[in-house]
């Protein structure tokens, strides 16, 4: 895994409350000099306005990349109210855990049958750097990404056994553990330059396609039928 590019502020960035007050002071000594018309009034009011505008918060799992003249300055991850230079540009990303849920894909199994499938994908935002600077947008990447690899995992396996039951391959509706990890993992190959870690992706729709259904569920009420009059020929025969 390649090192994180995020780099946590230790010194660029420190508490608003200490800023306030030197807002507070500014304030006041821009109102004296405003009500003696003194030549300072202008320097104040340009203070406090850029003192202002440095003020931000950040309320737990959330993060600030901050940059300055579009160089890069580091991540603040500090909850609370913050004050950083106000030359410095803000950007809030959020580090909490989201869920995803993918569009409905119409596509071949592995055997050639169209089928319906859409996943569910738990995800969070590990190195904002990665994300803020790496891909344009890291929320649609992921949509994008997400869909091209639930569409791929469908094609490389198949939606059932079909006619042979006692078969070991594993398939979409029976290898559901298999599945999610297959899933989750081609995933997460996808989205490593976008800064974003996959907790977890599973199929949460899997059917056949409107055109088959109907065809496949009469094949499987035969089956049924079939196994069924199996079981009692085998009862049968064992009572003899």
């Amino acid at each position: 895994m390649a090192p994180s590019k995020e780099k946590l502020i230790t010194s660029t960035s420190g508490s608003g409350w200490v800023m306030l007050i030197v807002l507070a002071i500014a304030m006041t000594l821009g109102l004296m000099a405003f009500t003696r018309e003194s030549i300072l009034v202008a320097p104040l009011g340009l203070g406090f306005v850029l003192i202002l505008k440095g003020f931000y918060t950040l309320e737990p799992q959330m993060a600030a990349v901050l940059t300055l003249f579009g160089r890069y300055v580091g991540t603040d991850k500090r909850e609370g109210f913050r004050w950083v230079n106000p030359f410095v540009s803000k950007e809030k990303i959020s580090l909490r855990t989201r869920n995803f849920n993918s569009e409905m894909l119409k596509v071949n199994d592995k055997r050639g049958n169209p089928i319906e499938i859409s996943a569910v994908v738990v995800w969070h935002v590990h190195d904002t750097y990665e994300a803020a600077f790496e891909v344009e947008s890291y929320e649609h990447y992921v949509m994008v990404q997400t869909e091209s690899a639930v569409r791929q995992l469908a094609v490389g396996y198949s939606y059932d056994h079909g006619d042979d039951e006692s078969s070991d391959e594993i398939t979409l509706r029976s290898g559901t553990e298999e599945i999610s990890e297959a899933l989750r993992r081609a995933i997460q190959g996808r989205l490593s330059r976008a800064g974003v870690r996959i907790e977890e992706a599973r199929i949460n729709h899997l059917a056949y396609a409107k055109e088959i259904a109907q065809a496949m569920l009469k094949r499987q009420q035969a089956e049924a039928i079939i196994s069924a009059r199996k079981k009692i020929v085998e009862g049968a025969v064992s009572m003899v």
